[in-house]
């Protein structure tokens, strides 16, 4: 039961599928599944390949994908490319901790005072839609290109995943468990621990994806148009400078990051939902 207004997503963990009566089913071989998305791979690489070769597109603007692979071989080579990988790194890592400790601990609070939650979802749906580029005028202001100008960012847009998933979570808790936590007597705190905070886990831990994906898109973004250091503040050099295939090659970067942020994310989605029903499966003999 979620309120109006609120569209939380909350997405059975990876490597899962629902079977008849909701029990989970297992999907097919893992290799098979693999050697499919490994063709579809090649199969881009190939067409990135050719392409520049027909006439079609200029190998000015669109190098083949074995030059982008050689200057991606050749940054790794530089201490530059690690120090703004680092950069990248840690304005993503700090926002994204800073968003999800406070979209918890705000989720649960408000969740657990139905007068609060009626008094502050006027403001969370007013907030929630602002796209947090609208700030970036206000985050150089105050802070320049320093990191924290990207924190700011980053915390602003990751907050509002967190905090609409947790609260989607509270408002789904059982009535009856509910009303069985108040006559076993167990207090404020004993019924967010065993009654409320099992419920909304869940909804955490999508909220918590959807996060870690938002907090790695603004990172890039405030390096690319703030000039804050990391990989997006290196593209923005090197398409200044002209150097196209290094622009692709660390573009090509930041989407190996993504997809490696992505399986983390939902690596410990599975993890601390292993006792739920998405996630448990079947033993066999």
């Amino acid at each position: 039961m979620t309120s109006p207004g609120l569209t939380p997503v909350l997405a059975e963990p990876a490597g899962t599928d629902s079977g008849p009566g909701g029990a989970p089913a297992r999907r097919g071989p893992l290799p098979v599944a693999v050697l499919r998305g490994l063709a579809g791979l090649a199969g881009l690489v190939a067409v990135l390949e050719v392409l520049p070769h027909t006439g079609l597109v200029s190998a000015d603007y669109l190098p083949p994908a074995s030059e982008t692979v050689r200057t991606l071989g050749t940054l790794l080579a530089e201490p530059a490319f690690w120090t703004a990988l680092g950069d990248t790194l840690t304005g993503w890592g700090l926002g994204l901790a800073v968003a999800v400790v406070a979209g918890v601990v705000a989720g649960v609070v408000i969740g657990s005072v139905p007068v609060l939650r009626a008094v502050t979802a006027s403001t969370i749906e007013f907030l929630r839609p602002i796209p947090s580029v609208a700030l970036i005028p206000v985050a150089v202001l105050l802070y320049g290109t320093d990191l924290r100008s990207k924190l700011l960012l980053v915390v602003y847009a990751s907050f509002w995943q967190v905090i609409v998933q947790v609260l989607a979570g509270m408002q789904d808790v059982d009535p009856v468990a509910e009303d069985t936590a108040r006559s076993y007597l167990l207090g404020t705190w004993g019924r967010v621990r065993h009654v409320l905070w099992p419920t909304a886990l869940p909804y955490v831990m999508t909220g918590v994806r959807l996060a870690a994906t938002v907090a790695l898109i603004l990172t890039i973004t405030a390096e690319l148009v703030i000039g804050a250091p990391g990989l997006g503040h290196e593209i923005a050099v090197a398409q200044v400078s002209g150097a196209v295939p290094e622009v692709y090659a660390l573009v090509l970067v930041t989407g190996l990051l993504g997809v490696a942020v992505n399986l983390a994310a939902r690596a410990v989605e599975r993890r601390a939902l292993h006792w739920h029903q998405s996630v448990r499966t079947e033993v066999t003999a």
